[in-house]
């Protein structure tokens, strides 16, 4: 009963709020903050890659419908933001949810939220400074100044890559190649791999394959955000004016070329095509939480945090819905899906001036993006030092610029050192598991507040709304739509089963069972003769048809079920996450029937988790063995270690 007492010892605001002012006597972090610079970070940190990159892809997806994904997306983080802003408001520290989580759950919660904090921040800074690379890279290779005689500046392949991605794409070049590939087969990716790997200068047998620009622009964003909150400040209300400028330029340019029928269909791949691009859209979204993290550093945090979360919010949803319709208008959705959007369509109407000025800003918008992620881990860092849970080191303040000095070099390693040798853009998914996990336990921690009497208040409080009847109501509409939108999903969902591939079982096929297969397709329908020409003419005609007209001709050709359905634990492993959505989702809706609980954050709480339940059980594995190594550093080192443990030894 001592050691779970323990592990739930919670952190009193009042305590909280006399150690900050405490703090403050002492001078200890400059506040230079108002609610425009802060606003200004949130959108330094949401308008990224999202609305230079990924925004094609989605748009690809979901057509011009796209825009209510992000629509979507913008009230789910709305709802978190509104659970920010309360506890913000309440608790006006740099911790952001690892303090949040300390006040509302305890001190194990707390160490799991600030853990999983640490590896988003990490993470997400890795690839982005990766990312980085690739847009200055790209950039500096269409600079051409004749007078200079500069037609393109070209960086060594083996200056702007990962070890780990040339060494891979080396070896695939010389298996092609020793099976008696052609030089012509080599794609573009792997033929700059390749390039890196043999070109690069070698210690022995190790070839040096480097992604410098990404440590050169760590470095830089790393020494501004240690000079200070002031210097940093300045730094991104720059580029947040320079990519507002430049997005309203496209608008402004780009709304003389949209043809209206562009939009027609609107939605044409429905409500999946749409839903296709959330977690990409989510990512583009996690950054209004860093807000919160510079709170000791703002002249009025209480009042200030909360407007800065909403104000970044709507600013960007609504830039991020008009950049849709305009690039949707200007040219098809098909023709999307492209790593460089933006500079895609004014280069489809030969307006290639603009995809200099495009280019410009998003390496730009890239750097403000890694600028609020390196400014907010230092402050976790410091605030778990500061309970106890890390080294007393990471929470020393620089004496004369007034910011968590070592912390913040340590981010640089941190975040420097596998940027320059391992690509990670394989795991960003785990750091979008991270974030969302954090906007659970904020959500969850205001529910929890506000089932006790003596509950701690702030300046902003989020608006009640009693959930009581609306969650379950809420709940069984939602089953209801799942079921009749999709109900052969549904059934498979609650058997454990889903549909095989359609290469994977078309080539499974024995002859005479494909022919029984064909004939129950003819029976209904006509296959077009062009697809006979070849072998594989009939596996590309059933790709062309919907997952329910498959199962009904699946069905008509009375094979075995065992032929196109795969089974058993990894089937059962890849719905987990849903079916853990779905437990939480009827708890959630008992306690809001018997406790009223607040519809907001529920909602929230619910939105955020079904995203989480959206990005796979891998992602959910690692993020798991990430919080067991966690655990360890816990009971090994920050159990004995917290300050509470001092306060009350037994």
């Amino acid at each position: 009963a001592f050691v779970f007492k323990q592990l739930f010892r919670r952190k009193k605001v009042a305590d909280i709020l006399a150690s900050g002012e405490q703090d403050a006597h002492h001078g200890s972090m400059a506040r230079h903050l108002g609610v425009r610079d802060l606003t200004a970070f949130g959108i330094a940190a949401i308008i990224g890659a999202g609305i230079f990159s990924t925004i094609g892809k989605a748009s690809a997806d979901g057509g011009p419908a796209v825009i209510f994904l992000f629509l979507f997306t913008a009230i789910a983080c709305g709802f978190a933001a509104f659970a920010y802003a309360e506890f913000a408001s309440m608790v006006p520290v740099s911790g952001s949810a690892y303090t949040y989580s300390y006040v509302a759950f305890g001190e194990l919660f707390a160490w799991i939220i600030g853990w999983a904090l640490i590896m988003e921040y990490a993470i997400g800074n890795i690839v982005v400074a990766i990312s980085w690379s690739d847009y200055l890279v790209s950039l500096l290779s269409i600079i051409k100044i004749p007078a200079l005689g500069i037609h393109g500046i070209h960086v060594p392949e083996w200056m702007t890559m990962d070890y780990f991605s040339a060494k891979r794409g080396h070896e695939e070049v010389m298996q092609l190649l020793s099976a008696g590939g052609s030089n012509v087969e080599i794609s573009d990716a792997l033929r700059e791999a390749n390039a890196a790997w043999t070109g690069a200068p070698c210690i022995g047998s190790f070839h040096l394959v480097l992604d410098i620009p990404a440590l050169a622009i760590i470095a830089i964003i790393t020494w501004l955000v240690y000079r200070g909150i002031k210097e940093t400040r300045n730094a991104s209300n720059v580029m947040v004016a320079i990519k507002l400028l430049v997005i309203l330029l496209i608008i402004g340019v780009g709304v003389f070329y949209v043809d209206t029928s562009n939009w027609t269909p609107f939605a044409p791949n429905g409500v999946s095509g749409i839903l296709k691009g959330v977690s990409a859209v989510f990512f583009a979204y996690i950054g209004f939480d860093a807000i919160s993290t510079t709170a000791e550093e703002c002249k009025n945090p209480q009042r200030d945090l909360p407007k800065a979360m909403m104000y970044s919010i709507i600013i960007c949803t609504v830039l991020y819905i008009i950049i849709a319709l305009i690039i949707t208008g200007m040219v098809s959705y098909t023709e999307l899906n492209v790593g460089d959007p933006l500079a895609f369509v004014f280069e489809k109407l030969n307006l290639n001036w603009f995809s200099g000025i495009i280019a410009v800003s998003a390496v730009v918008a890239m750097a403000s993006v890694l600028l609020v992620f390196q400014l907010g881990q230092p402050r976790i860092w410091m605030s778990m030092s500061k309970d106890g849970l890390l080294p007393a080191k990471f929470a020393s303040i620089h004496p004369r610029f007034k910011t968590p000095g070592f912390a913040t070099i340590v981010t640089g390693f941190v975040v420097g050192i596998p940027a320059l040798f391992m690509d990670l853009s394989t795991v960003a998914d785990i750091c979008s598991i991270g974030t969302l996990f954090a906007f659970v336990l904020v959500c969850g921690g205001v529910l929890r507040l506000g089932m006790e009497k003596d509950r701690p208040h702030g300046k902003f409080k989020t608006p009640y709304i009693n959930a009581q009847w609306i969650a379950p109501l809420l709940l069984a509409g939602g089953i209801t739509c799942f079921l009749a939108i999709a109900p052969c999903t549904g059934i498979d969902f609650i058997c454990s089963r889903k549909l095989k591939d359609t290469e994977q079982f078309i080539t499974a096929l024995k002859p005479e069972e494909k022919a029984k297969l064909e004939a129950a397709i003819i029976s209904e329908r006509i296959i077009p003769a062009a697809y006979y020409h070849d072998k594989h003419g009939f596996g590309d005609f059933f790709k062309t048809l919907s997952s329910e007209e498959q199962r009904a001709f699946i069905k008509l050709s009375a094979l075995p079920k065992e032929k196109f359905y795969e089974t058993g634990l990894s089937v059962f492993a890849g719905n987990l996450p849903h079916w853990i959505f779905f437990l939480m989702a009827f708890l959630l809706s008992f306690w809001s029937f018997r406790h009223k609980l607040s519809l907001i954050p529920l909602l929230g709480l619910i939105s955020c988790l079904y995203m989480m339940s959206e990005l796979g059980w891998q992602n959910w594995v690692g993020f798991a063995i990430w919080l067991l190594i966690g655990l360890l550093i816990y009971f090994g080192y920050s159990m004995k270690n917290s300050k509470l443990n001092k306060i009350n030894p037994h």
